[in-house]
């Protein structure tokens, strides 16, 4: 696997952009035309306030920091690392940039770009969860669903006392220096925090991956089963600002209405069977009623149960 340092920064002496396994190299300066973005940039999301931000410390001081790229063919670069950069630099109008140039391959270029993402730039949690599930994936040589299903393995052997397979445990002590390379999480807080997100619905993963609510809002909002009651309230919590606490509040004034709806469809449909039944009583085939009975025996089980 592939390794950052600590981050660092150029300075007009010198650049110490340390990959273990790459020599140190010193910036040189390319037309930002050669620069072509990556297509499998881990950050998808790009917040126009903190971009706009970066514009203006570029109009200022210029690129501070090298871009990573590595060489394509006809004398162009693919960029690895600082899209942001390059955005701002052509938003600014800047027709050179500085960069660091890496020989590699496709799997190191992809590994590099995630690893730098995750541990330089804030990126959001659906992109960080996303961007560590395809690193570990990368780096174990599995797929992503595999590589959830390894984290859930592990999580149920730690709770029943069980041991792993051996090729597991190894893959598991994989993950967890990975991890802490990263610095955020270990394999079972990844797991428990995480990989809950992905599950989350579609409406509020958009939000997640714009930046507009905060994850732990994000979670509570995702407890109301109705579609539309959800929308609703994730519109207003993103208009209103509204608080954890005042969402929880929100969300269980919701929960209850719909159980008591529920409840009273219950109660309808019942009146409904019963008026049924009166009107067609007489018609009712003997071997119907027989099951109709039977039915009625576990109803009544149900409610008395309740």
């Amino acid at each position: 696997m592939l390794m950052l340092s600590e981050p660092s920064y150029w300075t007009s002496e010198r650049f110490d952009f340390d990959y273990i396994g790459f020599p140190t190299q010193c910036p040189i300066t390319v037309a930002i035309d050669l620069i072509e973005l990556s297509l499998k940039q881990p950050r998808r999301y790009f917040d126009p306030k903190k971009l706009a931000q970066l514009v203006e410390s570029v109009k200022e001081h210029g690129i501070l920091e090298p871009v990573l790229v590595r060489p394509l063919p006809h004398g162009k670069y693919e960029l690895i690392a600082g899209e942001r950069r390059i955005r701002a630099a052509r938003i600014v109008g800047l027709m050179q940039v500085p960069i660091i140039s890496l020989e590699l391959d496709d799997q190191q270029a992809l590994q590099i770009a995630l690893m730098e993402n995750l541990q330089r730039e804030e990126l959001n949690p659906v992109e960080e969860t996303e961007a560590i599930l395809e690193l570990l994936s990368l780096s174990l040589q599995v797929s992503s669903n595999e590589v959830i299903s390894l984290l859930h393995r592990f999580f149920n052997a730690k709770q029943r006392s069980q041991s792993l397979k051996q090729n597991d445990l190894i893959k598991v002590e994989q993950v967890e220096s990975i991890l802490q390379a990263i610095g955020k999480f270990n394999a079972a807080s990844f797991r428990s925090s995480r990989l809950p997100l992905l599950k989350l619905p579609e409406e509020i993963l958009v939000s997640l991956r714009q930046g507009d609510i905060e994850y732990t809002k994000a979670q509570a909002i995702s407890r109301v089963k109705s579609e539309q009651q959800r929308t609703e309230l994730l519109k207003i919590a993103i208009a209103e600002n509204l608080s954890l606490s005042e969402i929880k509040a929100r969300v269980k004034t919701l929960r209850t209405e719909s159980a008591s709806q529920s409840q009273n469809a219950v109660t309808e449909r019942l009146n409904e069977i019963n008026k049924l039944l009166r009107q067609k009583r007489s018609a009712i085939k003997s071997q119907n009623q027989e099951k109709i009975n039977q039915l009625l025996d576990e109803v009544e089980k149900l409610i008395a149960e309740s």
